[in-house]
């Protein structure tokens, strides 16, 4: 996801990187920022180092994401997928129906490479790459029919509150 900061003090003017951050990764960066441990219960890394110029070994190489609506304000089915540098791989759960697009050669994605013999290999590495990400991020499934409703949330109890920080 494209994300713009400029922070003088620890961004060197210019500094483009290339890493795949996801929303979830926002709010584990400004804690990060702040001095602030991440709780663990929370998803997403800190984009710190990168800004600083080091990313990670381990950093993500592909992100999840699911779309609920069907259709949805844009006409778009309920889907989700992955999304590589080069690739993205997308599952209509509803319509039990695969794309698979090279982002290299086909940026508008309008040529589904799923079935195509020579794109096998690449789909069954996507496909693993997507069920371990939707895994990681606890994606059971358990909103596939219907979401919950604003009265039927249940209020996380209170985090326990850090003590200040020392300047």
């Amino acid at each position: 996801m494209p994300f713009v900061v400029r922070w003088p003090a620890v961004i060197k003017p210019g500094t483009v990187s290339e890493a795949v951050g996801i929303n979830c990764d926002f709010a584990p960066t400004f804690l990060d920022a702040a001095g602030r441990p991440t709780p663990a219960d929370m998803q997403g890394r800190s984009f710190l180092p990168i800004w600083k110029g080091h990313t990670p070994k381990n950093w993500r190489h592909a992100m999840y994401y699911r779309y609920y609506h069907d259709p949805g304000d844009h006409n778009t089915r309920a889907h989700y997928g992955i999304r590589t540098e080069d690739h993205k791989l997308i599952y209509f759960w509803k319509k039990d129906q695969w794309e698979c697009y090279d982002l290299v050669h086909d940026p508008l994605e309008m040529h589904n490479i799923y079935n195509e013999p020579s794109a096998q290999a690449l789909v069954a590495k996507l496909k693993q790459e997507l069920y371990r990400l939707k895994k990681e991020v606890k994606d059971d499934d358990q909103f596939a029919e219907s979401q919950p409703t604003e009265s039927s949330y249940v209020e996380a109890p209170p985090r326990k509150q850090s003590p200040p920080r020392k300047q």
